[in-house]
Order: structure tokens, then sequence, then C-alpha cells
């Protein structure tokens, strides 16, 4: 739920954030950069296989994420990132949120991830039911809510303590990188905040102008500086590539305890850009040519860039949705091969952009989730 307005380098004017700043500052920083879809599992499933969430099965109609009590996940049919680099020897992690499917059968152990640490949904379900939601949110407890912390398939603490998530994901993130140092490895880190309920750790707390959320976004700036820290610790720096990005734009219904889409209309849960175009920013010294970027790119260009970065051939028995971005990765002004972005709103298709030019089919609330989709008309 971090927005496209959140980081120092995309024009926030009072979120320090001089890790992920140097970052962009040495790599290359996307301007034109979007998600697979406006809400999180969709989106984190366009990500993981490089396919639009519909040929997945991950855009419910109802309910737009999975919950709890879902029955569904990621389909096991389904090629992640991870499954397809292990074909080269790449040992595979995931920690923090990952919200594909929180029964056994849909777990990331069974998704190509040698090692799993974090939780299996948003932060904010399993709430207690004697606490009214809205009271939850703005005067948050780790025991208003039973989300469970899993290591691999074993749940290791419930309720999680919130306080210490991005701290604690830091260390199992170094600790997975310094293990695997002398082999392939894939990493993905997916900090659980900024979504609220906010929980901000005591070395961070009240550090921020801009209040919780901003404290919140230090420490994942302190996050990412860990991470390079270790990587240069490691002499690993010149043989890896880094890419942050978000899942999708902020939740501004929350007001100060949501983000910032910047100069962009929209917001989390829609399909304007607010929604679903996000800071992406891509490193790697000697490798990834610095520059800004304003060539299109996606979450779902991922995959086949990582594939092609390893040297392996994708399965060719699904469509892909992605590209390959390693010309681009090589040279910042090279033309994308990246044209158009197609938006879905669940299973409707609710956007379409080519080139410079975008065509929004229905409209909604800039701010909340619609409950209804309002079919735009072109004047007579």
């Amino acid at each position: 739920d971090q927005g496209y307005g959140d980081l120092g380098t995309y024009g926030n004017p009072t979120i320090r954030t001089p890790h992920i700043d140097q970052l962009a500052a040495e790599g290359q920083k996307w301007t034109n950069f979007y998600v697979a879809a406006n809400v999180c599992t969709p989106s984190r499933a366009g990500l993981l296989t490089g396919r639009l969430p519909i040929r997945s099965g991950m855009q419910g109609e109802k309910r737009r994420v999975l919950f709890p009590d879902s029955k569904g996940g990621l389909p096991l049919s389904e090629q992640t990132i991870a499954r397809v680099l292990k074909q080269k020897g790449y040992r595979t992690g995931i920690v923090g949120k990952w919200h594909l499917g929180s029964r056994p059968e849909f777990l990331p152990t069974k998704h190509g991830f040698d090692y799993y640490y974090g939780i299996p949904y948003s932060n904010d379900m399993d709430r207690v039911d004697s606490v009214p939601y809205q009271q939850a949110i703005t005067q948050p407890k780790n025991e208003y809510f039973q989300v469970p912390l899993l290591r691999n398939e074993e749940i290791i603490e419930r309720p999680a303590i919130q306080n210490t998530l991005t701290e604690r994901y830091t260390k199992e993130a170094i600790g997975f990188i310094t293990k695997n140092k002398g082999e392939p490895f894939f990493l993905y880190l997916a900090h659980s905040m900024p979504h609220v309920p906010l929980f901000a750790n005591e070395k961070f707390k009240g550090k921020s102008a801009r209040g919780i959320y901003g404290d919140v976004i230090e420490e994942i700036d302190w996050s990412v500086g860990q991470i390079i820290e270790t990587l240069k610790k490691q002499g690993l720096d010149k043989n890896t590539y880094v890419v942050f990005v978000t899942d999708n734009g902020p939740w501004k219904i929350f007001k100060e305890l949501g983000g910032s889409s910047g100069p962009l209309y929209g917001a989390k849960g829609n399909s304007y850009e607010g929604g679903v175009r996000v800071p992406a920013i891509f490193w790697g010294p000697g490798q990834v040519r610095p520059g800004q970027v304003t060539a299109i790119g996606s979450t779902l260009d991922i995959l086949s860039t990582f594939a092609a970065l390893a040297g392996v051939d994708l399965p060719q028995d699904r469509v892909y949705d992605g590209y390959n971005l390693s010309n681009v990765l090589r040279d910042s002004h090279a033309k994308g091969p990246r044209d158009e972005m197609f938006y879905y709103h669940a299973s409707q298709l609710v956007a379409v952009r080519k080139g410079p030019f975008k065509v929004m089919l229905y409209g909604n609330s800039e701010w909340a989730y619609p409950d209804k989709l309002v079919r735009l008309v072109a004047p007579k």
C-alpha cells in the first residue's frame, strides 16, 4: 500500500528515504511502472507468475483478495519465479507477506520456495470480533489481530508481534543471503507494512515528520539499507540484481494512516494511475545502466526478465503477459518492449493503456474499494 509519492526520490517532502533514494541514484528509477492489479492478492499473483491474475483465477468477484477462511489459493499448476529459477539451481526464499493462499497446499513451500518466514495474509485480518474494525485500525494492539507468523509451514507465533515484523523480516532476509552466498539465490522480501494497522518499531516511533505512516516507511528504508550493506559485505553487489517495487497504490480512505499517490489521481482499489502506477527501482552495479526510465514496465515483466538474465527457458504450455526488460536494464535510454497495459477489476476489463494514451471504460471512487463500477460513455 505504499504510494507513488511516498519516497523522497519520487517527490515526498517529509518522509526520509535516503537508502532507497541512493538505490535510485545508482540504478534505474522507472516512472511508468505498473502492477498487475490494484489490490494485494491479484497483484502478487501477477508478479510471481508473469500472467494477468485473471488467467490464474486470482481475481475474485465478491472478495477481491484472499481471506483466512478462503479455500483457494494460487493453483499449483502456475509457474512462479521461484519454481522457474530452481531449474538453474537457485536457492529460493520468501520473507514477509504471502497472500496467495493460507491453506497448507497453497503455501510458498508448495510453489518453489525452499524457505518461508512471514505472515500468510494481510496484517489486518484475523481480527478479534469484540473489537470494532475502526478502533482496531486507528488504535491498534497486537492482541486485536490473531495473524500467525510462520516458518516454512509451522506457526511459530500467534498473534504475530507486529511492531518488530519489519526488523525481523530484515534479519531473516540477511540470514538467507548470508547462508546462500556461495550459490545462486532468489529472495522475495515482501514487507507487511505500510498496510494498516500501522505498528511502529520503538527505534523509529515518532521519528518522522509524517507521523506513524512516515515512521514505518522510514524503517522500510532502513531495511533496504541493511540488505544492500549485506550484499556489499558479502561481495555480492556486483553479481546481484535488486528490484524495489510496491504492490498497489495507497489506501487513501485511511487518510493520514494511508500513503500518497503524489501527482497521480487514484488509489488502492481502482485503476486510475494512482492505484496501479507504482515506484520501481532496478539496481545492479555494472549490470544496470543508471538513469531515469520513462518506458512502460510492469511487475508482470519481472518473471520474463529474471528468466532471461538467468538463462532459463520459460515453459511454453501457457500464455505470458510479461516482457523481457533486460535490454532496458543494460541501456536506460533503450526503447522498452512493452507498449500497453490492461487493467482488470476482478474479471472486468476497466481500462487500457496504449503508448501515451489510456482509455477508461469504467469509473469509480478515487478513494475507496468501489462497490460498483460506473460505465463511462463518450459524449455524442
